[in-house]
């Protein structure tokens, strides 16, 4: 019975891309903007937040934060994204996409401003109260990423709904070059205002008063641009495939898709009765049926998405690390405290400017040609071919000659991350599961995702330690070194790749049918 579709969603499906596509596109994507922006920006201060608050006097080197603050500081937002994702994926299934999607962006726009907040009379209690607000902000930031992807999937027509979806996603992109802009201009500002040496020439007066305020603005402004979007996510209506097939309301779906897309809908009340009694339906999250209709997909969307976050965030966050270790960023001894963020933040922003963003881009101009598969499996390849590229003569890329060329090769890793599985896995959990199931099942895809940031980010920091106690930061055991890191994230990328197999290509077709919401297991043995 797959042509048995309501005309409202037949209508979403054969719609030609028009203003409201834009808007939701913007909305939702700004969002991400403020998700990327986030969750990135405490990379470009970590390093500061370690100089004010745990140099000591007479030291050799600038300050560092300890092994477990500096894992908890920039872990703890993952962890809240995590417990977010599961919740508000969960929410979006049972109060509406539009009622939940209002309060993660508040969360986000309080919290935001409170981590720039972070009060307290010793270093533990301002990393601390930094750590707290970090985690509920990672809340609010776990709840857009399901319900952004569902409201574009079931907004989007569907001959171009895989380049909507993932150009919510590219939003990333921007919001990770803009934590890089935003701090290069903070830090440059202070820098300039505030002249100091070196921490060789004079370790005191290296680290101004005034760089206190430098992360907090850094941090303070990410609730800017989602603030800015509040109204308009307010007056987006509910999805037509939420008010029809999971609140059963037919003539609210048909009146709030005609407003949208300007045409006349009828309301077909009897046709959603018949529907919701199929048995395609009617099958729980925790049933047999949902095990064999869709158990494979979701073990194929949580482990892609798993395994490429343990690379995609090891990298991201601790970029400062690798580049430090190759000697793209100079020693911290050689810098003040400011010009050490300055920096990081030029570092990071030339690899977001040139290989992130075009990255995003590419995905959202050819996910509807190639398929959703097919650039998902090539990227993966290519992270794996770059990362060994990369690990392996990596005594050959710490040499001053060839440190460009270690760049480059490092860059083409993220560019095929974003042009491959990091904007896929957020795609297709958003068009292969049921409407009533659709934000939950994207929740768990995407808290999987998280669980292998988690990974990422407090595995990393102590893996890419060197073997050489002697040549470890303060306070970290020996790990097995930047190379041997590198060749394990090479062989994750390629364990992504295998499990991409799992994940089906959904390229043209509608959500009902991607989703199967439209064929019965007794309708196709009846041959109906």
């Amino acid at each position: 019975m797959a042509g048995d579709q309501l005309q409202v969603l037949n209508a979403l499906d054969v719609a030609k891309t028009q203003l409201y596509h834009f808007t939701a596109i913007v909305v939702a994507g700004m969002g991400f903007f403020t998700d990327a922006y986030d969750l990135f920006s405490i990379s470009l201060v970590s390093k500061l937040l370690g100089r004010i608050y745990y140099t000591k006097v007479g030291a050799e080197k600038p300050g560092t934060l300890p092994p477990t603050v500096s894992s908890s500081v920039t872990g703890v937002a993952l962890v809240g994204t995590l417990v977010g994702q599961l919740f508000f994926g969960w929410l979006g299934d049972k109060m509406g996409r539009k009622k939940v999607y209002g309060m993660t962006l508040l969360i986000m726009v309080v919290c935001s401003v409170c981590s720039g907040l972070s009060f307290g009379g010793t270093p533990k209690g301002t990393m601390a109260t930094l750590c707290f607000f970090r985690f509920w902000l990672g809340f609010g930031i776990g709840g857009d990423y399901p319900l952004s992807a569902t409201i574009m999937s079931e907004y989007a027509n569907k001959k171009t709904r895989g380049a909507f979806i993932a150009a919510v996603f590219a939003m990333q992109g921007f919001g990770i070059l803009f934590s890089g802009i935003i701090s290069l201009i903070v830090s440059s500002a202070i820098d300039h205002h505030y002249k100091a040496p070196t921490y060789e020439q004079n370790a005191a007066a290296s680290t101004v008063p005034e760089a206190d305020y430098v992360w907090r603005i850094i941090l303070m402004f990410g609730a800017l641009p989602a603030a800015l979007t509040y109204y308009w996510r307010m007056k987006m209506p509910e999805t037509a495939r939420y008010t029809a097939l999971v609140a059963k309301n037919a003539k609210q779906a048909a009146s709030d898709m005609a407003k949208v897309l300007n045409v006349e809908i009828e309301a077909e009340e009897d046709k959603l009765e018949r529907i919701s009694k199929r048995k395609s339906n009617n099958f729980g999250l925790f049933s047999k049926e949902f095990l064999k209709r869709h158990g494979l997909h979701l073990f194929g969307t949580t482990s892609t998405w798993f395994l490429l976050d343990i690379a995609f965030y090891s990298q991201n966050l601790f970029q400062k690390d690798v580049f430090s270790a190759v000697g793209w960023i100079p020693p911290a001894k050689t810098m003040n405290a400011v010009h050490e963020v300055f920096q990081i933040s030029k570092a990071q922003t030339l690899i977001a400017l040139c290989t992130t963003v075009p990255g995003y881009w590419f995905t959202v101009a050819f996910i509807d040609i190639m398929g959703r598969f097919a650039i998902q499996l090539m990227g993966f390849f290519f992270m794996t071919v770059f990362m060994f590229a990369v690990a392996i003569p990596y005594n050959h890329w710490t040499e001053k000659a060839n440190r460009i060329g270690f760049v480059v090769m490092y860059g083409l890793t993220f560019f095929f991350a974003n042009f491959g599985p990091n904007a896929t896995t957020f795609v297709v959990p958003a068009e292969i599961f049921p409407a009533r199931l659709r934000s939950t099942c994207h929740g768990i895809s995407a808290a999987a995702g998280k669980a292998g940031a988690i990974v990422g980010a407090y595995g990393f920091l102590y893996a890419a330690q060197s073997t050489d106690k002697t040549k470890t930061e303060h306070g970290y055991p020996p790990g097995i070194g930047v190379k041997n890191s590198l060749i394990v994230l090479g062989v994750i990328n390629f364990l992504g790749m295998l499990c991409t197999f799992a994940v089906p290509e959904t390229k043209g077709k509608s959500l009902e049918e991607a989703s199967q919401e439209n064929v019965d297991g007794d309708d196709e043995a009846e041959g109906v």
